[in-house]
């Protein structure tokens, strides 16, 4: 789905806890970096990564699935490959929103997202497009 302006102000500002899907321990990763960077602007992380079992200061889950609380964003730092399975994972615990993060761009999956009623961000930054409207 285009990502346009007052859509990407609508779909931050309506959001609260965003899961991101491989987020790394690491802080030289764009995973940590971003992540960081969305905490420390409000947002509640909640870490997907079955390697590690904290990050951020946030327990980290196996998978989306394992998560106790509604998620409003899902966020994806993994390879196009994966992403279907996110996906599905996503709508499975109603998710509003799948982001995919630049090099993680999978088209079926993003169609198959709306098909679902899951809007899907395809290949924007979100800390790029957050700093850029300066919320």
């Amino acid at each position: 789905m285009e990502l346009t302006w007052e859509s990407a102000r609508r779909v931050l500002k309506n959001t609260k806890t965003i899961a991101v899907v491989g987020l790394s321990s690491k802080p030289d990763r764009p995973s940590h970096e971003v992540a960081s960077y969305l905490q420390n602007a409000g947002y509640r992380i909640i870490p997907v990564n079955p390697t590690i079992q904290e990050v951020l200061g946030e327990r980290a889950y196996k998978s989306l699935r394992d998560i106790p609380e509604r998620v409003d964003v899902v966020q994806i730092f993994r390879r196009p490959e994966a992403v279907p399975a996110i996906v599905d994972d996503a709508i499975a615990i109603g998710a509003k929103v799948v982001w995919m993060q630049p090099g993680t761009e999978n088209d079926g999956a993003a169609a198959r997202a709306e098909a679902a009623g899951v809007r899907a961000v395809v290949g924007a930054c979100m800390r790029t497009v957050h700093r850029n409207l300066r919320l």
